[in-house]
């Protein structure tokens, strides 16, 4: 009897780990809604050219309907109303809403049908927390997931609408909060982009100090730090691009030489070493340094 061939396991160099196929932008919220003219656009040659959510539409065109997701908003019929008339000024031909408001919703099929039929979704601003909550788990997670894996699907999200696609997700935490332990609280985003934590608002409310925090409870975690009317678009899951007017800031840790964080009491400060800092402008490009998951 024939013996059956061993097969020998893959060296981590030798595995290949596919990229999504779809396009994350996510913003760092009060994106402008308006061109300017171009007698405004004289006057101050700092502003982009293009708005941010201009580029959402033009990676859409052809592609199916832009979805919004007001989940995040306490005032959801406004702000979703509002994306309608913003997208189609724009130049979209299809836009609707998907209004969720429970788990039970989340879990519906007739709603999971308008998914299933569209070109990419907008996550509006409001509390990441509600978004977590009501879709972690559910089917609309599962075929965003699903649909951003596997095709050229868009996800574009504002504000809380950024922060809850990473992992970790930052869920609360003062403007001027991070520098002692424990004032920051995390927990798991809709997990669209792995092993990177998102904040916005970043340079107007100050948030460097926790993101470093994140960081230094896990140097394998990126820190994406988003200013307002500001965003990236990523592809592949690791290729950026930076548009907007602002500035985008990655804290890396992975080389960091050292931490206490994980010795000191909770409410002292803690002390990390040695993180690298980029500070990347509309334009430029960086390849988030994130660590491909090998499932053997």
């Amino acid at each position: 009897m024939p013996t059956a061939k061993k097969h020998a396991a893959k060296s981590p160099r030798q595995a290949s780990c596919p990229h999504p196929e779809g396009i994350l932008i996510p913003i760092g919220g009060h994106e402008r809604k308006e061109q300017l003219s171009q007698s405004e656009s004289s006057k101050d040659p700092d502003v982009a050219p293009t708005l941010i959510l201009q580029r959402v539409v033009d990676e859409l065109k052809g592609k199916g309907p832009i979805v919004v997701i007001p989940t995040a908003s306490e005032e959801a019929e406004q702000a979703g109303q509002e994306y309608i008339e913003i997208f189609r000024e724009l130049g979209a031909e299809h836009v609707e809403v998907l209004n969720i408001q429970d788990r039970n919703q989340a879990n519906d099929e007739e709603l999971i049908s308008v998914l299933r039929k569209a070109g990419g979704v907008m996550f509006t601003g409001g509390d990441q927390l509600r978004l977590t909550a009501l879709l972690g788990g559910t089917l609309v997670q599962r075929i965003i997931q699903e649909r951003y894996t596997f095709e050229r699907f868009l996800i574009a999200g504002t504000s809380a609408g950024a922060t809850a696609m990473s992992t970790p997700m930052i869920y609360q935490g003062r403007n001027d909060a991070g520098m002692l332990k424990d004032e920051i609280h995390i927990t798991t985003g809709l997990e669209f982009l792995r092993d990177v934590a998102i904040d916005t608002h970043f340079v107007a409310r100050g948030r460097i100090v926790r993101m470093a925090q994140i960081i230094a409870t896990n140097p394998a975690c990126i820190g994406l730090g988003l200013e307002e009317n500001t965003g990236v678009v990523i592809t592949q899951g690791r290729e950026l691009e930076v548009i907007g007017d602002g500035m985008v800031v990655v804290v890396d840790g992975m080389t960091c030489s050292s931490t206490n964080i994980h010795e000191v009491e909770p409410g002292m400060p803690f002390t990390i070493r040695d993180l690298r800092v980029h500070m990347l402008a509309r334009g430029e490009r960086y390849t988030l340094p994130i660590i491909e998951q090998i499932h053997i």
